[in-house]
Parts: structure tokens; C-alpha cells; sequence
């Protein structure tokens, strides 16, 4: 390792290594806080958060939003991607420059260079909402990783192993971070825990997540 890799080493973010090809980047988004949270506004309001319904017919807590090429929907006829927006026939809004730069940084930060995203699940969780454990699987070529940008509230992030029975572990998430994982962890099972009253000078009582993935 030559000076230069010492150098940004040190003044980086910290890095937490959740598990094979899993990585926590502490702080890794401020520097982008306030242009991240204005490209969320501007997606929504082409293409705004909902509350979407699974194939059970429950509603999910998490009021969700896409950019990108494709978005991630769920209905009666189950959990898939699309190109247009369901509510309005149209394409999602484009993803904004500092989504995609984002993204990119914090993978190749984390081992996978050639990361390029082509959609954004933004998801918006108020006090009460959670997520649970699940596998995101409905991408169709697993060697791409997820990455994973924590805005607003702090939140409890469980994260597994391959199978729903294996033991989880907590990390507090907090403004600012971004997890990324891939390779050998990329279809393990995650989730939020119920998220807890609070407010933070940027979002309010409000936590946001924007998750990258590689969908089409």
C-alpha cells in the first residue's frame, strides 16, 4: 500500500466488515447529505411515496419510491421490477448524478469496482415502520451488489446469514452510512427493526433508504 492509499485510509470513513463481501461505511454519504436528500424530492415529486401492498394483500409500513431505469413493485401478482411507474404509465424519474456517483464510490470502497446501478428503491420510514427480515432476490444477476444509504433517523439494520434461521446481527445505522454487500453475502437475509420517534435537523421524525441494486 503506497502513501497515497495510507492517506485516504485514514481520512476515509470508518469501515466495519459485517461478513464476506459485506462492509459498513460510517459517514460515507455526508459529504452529499443535502444534494442526496434534493434528488429524493425530486424523484418523489415525479413519482410519489407509497405504501405498497404484498401478495397477501398486507400493506407495507414503508412508504416506497424508484428511480432509475426500473422500480421495484409489489402487488397481488407478486414482487418484480418495471420500467414504468404503475400509478402513472410513465418511466420512473431518471436517477440523479449524485445517487449513481454515490453508489459507485461506496462499492468499488467496498471491492466491487464495476458496480453501475440501474435502479433506486428509495424507502421512507416514519416512527413505527420496519422492515422485515427478507432476501433481496428479484434482481436478475446476483454477482452485482447492493448498496444500501442510510438518511435521517438512526435505525436498527439485522443482518444474516443465508438462511432465515441463521443468527442475526445489529448495527445501528445511522446518517450518512452506506452498507454494502455482495459476492458471498449478496443474498443474505436483512431488515429494520421498528423504527423509534426521534428527529433529525434534515429530515424531521423521518428516516430515508436508498438501496442500489443492479436490477434489469
Amino acid at each position: 500500500m503506497d502513501l497515497f492509499d495510507l492517506a485516504g485510509a485514514a481520512s476515509g470513513p470508518a469501515r466495519e466488515d459485517m461478513g464476506p463481501g459485506a462492509v459498513l461505511l460510517r459517514g460515507r454519504a455526508l459529504a452529499s447529505e443535502r444534494e442526496l436528500l434534493a434528488g429524493i424530492a425530486a424523484v418523489a415529486a415525479e413519482a410519489p411515496f407509497r405504501h405498497m401492498r404484498t401478495p397477501g394483500g398486507f400493506e407495507m409500513s414503508v412508504a416506497m419510491t424508484s428511480c432509475g431505469e426500473a422500480g421495484w413493485v409489489t402487488d397481488r401478482r407478486g414482487y418484480r421490477y418495471e420500467r414504468c411507474d404503475p400509478a402513472s404509465g410513465a418511466p420512473w424519474p431518471p436517477m440523479p448524478e449524485v445517487f449513481a456517483a454515490l453508489a459507485q464510490a461506496s462499492a468499488a470502497e467496498a471491492g466491487f469496482p464495476d458496480f453501475a446501478p440501474d435502479a433506486c428503491l428509495i424507502n421512507r420510514y416514519a416512527p413505527g415502520a420496519r422492515m422485515s427480515l427478507h432476501q433481496d432476490k428479484d434482481e436478475q444477476d446476483f454477482s452485482r451488489p447492493i448498496v444500501s444509504v442510510s438518511l435521517g433517523l438512526p435505525c436498527t439494520f439485522q443482518f444474516g446469514g443465508a438462511a432465515r434461521s441463521d443468527p442475526v446481527r445489529k448495527y445501528e445505522l445511522r446518517h450518512g452510512d452506506v452498507v454494502v454487500w455482495g459476492g458471498p453475502s449478496r443474498l443474505y437475509y436483512h431488515g429494520v427493526l421498528r423504527l423509534k420517534d426521534g428527529e433529525h435537523p434534515l429530515t424531521g421524525g423521518l428516516r430515508y433508504n436508498l438501496t442500489f441494486r443492479g436490477a434489469l
